[in-house]
């Protein structure tokens, strides 16, 4: 399969993403954000980043809405640092992926 252009806005929208949330962003909800991935849309009109929390004890809804009262900053700093004629909607969701997989292996020694 061809790495189509989506494919590398996404690669460009997390190193972007995650610099920011590393270096610019100080909301203490953010602290144990860990993003995983961006799926751009074909059209690269959305974006949408997903993330995980390091550490136990992190409220994921806390999170998520630090995140989104940054969207509006996060998307201005992306539309700087990019090179794109559109910058991309961008909204934040939760990645249960590591969780699913936490309970398919308790499922799977019991």
């Amino acid at each position: 399969m061809e790495f189509q252009r989506a494919d590398r806005v996404g690669d460009l929208l997390h190193e972007i993403i995650a610099d920011l949330l590393r270096r610019d962003i100080r909301d203490p909800r953010l602290r144990s954000v860990n993003m995983t991935a961006v799926k751009v849309t074909k059209d690269l009109r959305h974006a949408k980043v997903f993330f995980n929390l390091l550490g136990d004890g992190v409220d994921k809804s806390e999170a998520l809405a630090g995140l989104k009262s940054a969207a509006g900053f996060i998307r201005s700093k992306v539309g700087r640092q990019a090179n794109l004629r559109f910058v991309p909607a961008i909204e934040f969701a939760y990645d249960e992926l590591e969780e699913e997989a936490r309970r398919i292996d308790s499922l799977l020694k019991s």
